[in-house]
């Protein structure tokens, strides 16, 4: 069966586009998959070309921008074809002249469509922005959405239902029962598509790590040359035991014997990476708000789970709220969201999420619980009414109701309410 994600659709779109299509994004995380998809689509009746950039010999064949036009001729070209010869670059990062020679392509060959894949770095990101401006189109590919999980899954009803489920009201526990059992796992094990299609623990937690292996092999060591490996990992772990906490940079430098200046460069690395999201604070008087420390949360619960070597059920979890505001989070980046902060003043009032969007400011609370007291939404009522707000949000587990400008709702509808 084949499992199609929701970016494949934009991509389809690309095919008619002459700027270059770039997805980026975290090993294992789907990139090649997208890619090959959509290159057994237009194969059929189109002049076209995957390859490897991680395979060198593959790499030094289009070297040069002579090289590629040779390769691109041999393979069917024709320089006067009326429409697209679509190419195919998979793992394009580590070599930084390939952003030059798609650059020349785009500029000489009118007739050649460039799709290329990539994990994301600090250098790769300039590369692009510098060389590519207002030829590319970037599309950042993250592991599974919730929906498309249930997709993985084959939960098609449960899938037709996810539209329809913004409409209902009151405790709506019983109706979500089949879909509490899924987002359990989802929570557990995250969204990385092998992972997702493995059946047990054991397979699960074999593909974590491979995952993460190969993340420090290829990302850390080869590519971005890290050489305080092992301090990293300690960070790594350090991060995955606090996840959604503020960070500490004292105790930081003293669990992982790293520098101030370390840490800082090593978090925007597996920011950069996708491994982990830094969310800083939202802020307008810094006389009154907490100002200078983010927090930080993994972008997968699996991949965090891992690290902390813990799958346990939720029920007996202590640290099941960090997971389930790392799940919305999650879902907000995967929506496109890319201004999110979190709000706390001098007070310690604090709202989970600040979504930063261009004509409003949209504040989200997090609560993993059933049941809900007003205590609940003095924060977020406290944040609406300083900044004038129009509305607001709370996400809990199985009430749905609209109370003045806050809606209360699940969590399997955010896709669908919050625009």
């Amino acid at each position: 069966m084949v499992f199609e994600r929701d970016v494949l659709k934009k991509l389809r779109k690309d095919l008619n586009n002459k700027r270059i299509s770039i997805l980026i994004g975290a090993r294992q995380v789907g990139k090649t998959t997208l890619m090959k998809m959509l290159y057994d689509e237009v194969n059929d009746g189109n002049n076209c070309l995957f390859l490897d950039l991680d395979v060198l010999s593959n790499y030094e064949k289009v070297s040069t921008f002579e090289g590629l036009l040779n390769v691109l001729r041999l393979n069917g070209y024709n320089d006067s074809q009326k429409s697209f010869f679509y190419l195919f670059l998979d793992e394009f990062q580590r070599y930084p002249d390939i952003v030059k020679i798609m650059k020349n392509v785009y500029d000489n060959l009118n007739n050649v469509k460039i799709f290329a894949s990539g994990s994301s770095s600090l250098t790769i990101k300039n590369q692009i922005q510098e060389s590519l401006a207002g030829r590319k189109i970037i599309y950042e590919i993250f592991p599974l959405s919730f929906e498309e999980f249930l997709f993985f899954k084959k939960e098609d009803k449960l899938i037709d239902n996810l539209k329809n489920l913004n409409k209902l009201r009151g405790d709506l526990k019983s109706v979500l029962k089949d879909y509490f059992v899924l987002f359990e796992e989802f929570l557990r094990y995250g969204g990385y598509p092998d992972v997702v299609l493995k059946n047990n623990l054991s397979e699960k937690r074999d593909v974590l790590e491979s995952i993460f292996d190969l993340y420090v092999k290829k990302d850390l060591i080869e590519y971005l040359r890290v050489d305080k490996v092992l301090n990293v990992k300690r960070l790594i772990e350090y991060l995955a035991i606090n996840n959604g906490q503020k960070i500490k940079y004292d105790e930081i430098s003293r669990v992982c014997d790293l520098e101030f200046n370390e840490i800082k460069n090593y978090l925007e690395i597996l920011s950069e990476t996708y491994l982990i999201k830094i969310v800083r604070p939202f802020y307008s008087n810094k006389n009154k708000e907490l100002v200078k420390i983010p927090k930080i949360y993994f972008l997968d619960n699996g991949v965090r789970n891992y690290f902390i070597n813990n799958f346990n059920l939720l029920k007996i979890r202590n640290d099941n709220g960090f997971l389930f505001e790392g799940f919305i989070l999650s879902e907000f980046l995967k929506m496109g969201k890319k201004e999110i902060n979190f709000w706390q003043d001098k007070n310690l009032n604090e709202v989970d999420f600040i979504l930063n969007e261009v004509n409003e400011i949209i504040p989200i609370e997090i609560k993993f619980k059933e049941t809900l007291n007003q205590g609940d939404f003095k924060n977020l009522n406290l944040f609406i009414e300083q900044y004038h707000l129009k509305k607001g949000y709370l996400v809990n587990l199985v009430n749905q109701e609209k109370k003045k400008n806050i809606f209360v709702c699940i969590p399997y509808v955010i896709k669908g309410v919050v625009k």
